[in-house]
């Protein structure tokens, strides 16, 4: 579970007609977060997932959203965001037909739909799955709008080598 936030969910219990699961991070979950992502602060986490049986594993399709704060790269102002996005993921157990083998990997076609997930133990946690992709789309540099960074200005007498001088023969 990430960060002590999640629902853990079977691969054999998801029903056959799907099933809905809404997740919302408490306070605890949404401090644990904060540090774990390096953020300034994450204020909230909303996430609704659809789960859906898919041959022997389960389709996750996801929305989510966020509100968070960085720090800028170049003046570490606040930076408030709000994040949201959409995924959709497979995830069948190891034993599966449709779970890919090493070969697959080799053989990957870039206009195919990825290759399922493999839940190694049949489960899905839900919460790690809105976690990642959170951590996927959080901005690593962000920069407040107009924000440039101006170097300090070199001052020759600073230079490590300047002291080398003194040591050459008169």
């Amino acid at each position: 579970m990430s960060a002590g936030w999640g629902q853990v969910i079977r691969l054999d219990a998801v029903p056959a007609q799907g099933r809905t699961v809404r997740l919302s991070a408490d306070a605890k979950a949404l401090t644990a977060l904060t540090r774990e992502l390096d953020l300034l602060e994450l204020s909230r986490l909303d996430a609704e997932l659809s789960l859906i049986p898919w041959f022997d594993g389960v389709e996750v399709r996801g929305h989510w959203d966020a509100s968070l704060a960085q720090a800028c790269v170049v003046t570490l102002e606040r930076l408030e965001s709000e994040l949201s996005g959409e995924f959709t993921l497979r995830i069948v157990p190891p034993e599966s037909r449709l779970a890919p083998k090493d070969s697959d990997i080799i053989n990957l076609d870039p206009e195919a739909d990825d290759p399922p997930d493999i839940s190694e133990d049949g489960e899905i946690d839900l919460a790690g799955l809105v976690v990642e992709q959170l951590a996927l789309n959080i901005d690593l540099y962000p920069r407040k709008e107009g924000a440039t960074f101006e170097p300090p200005a070199l001052d020759p007498e600073a230079s490590p080598f300047a002291v080398l001088r003194n040591f050459k023969p008169q």
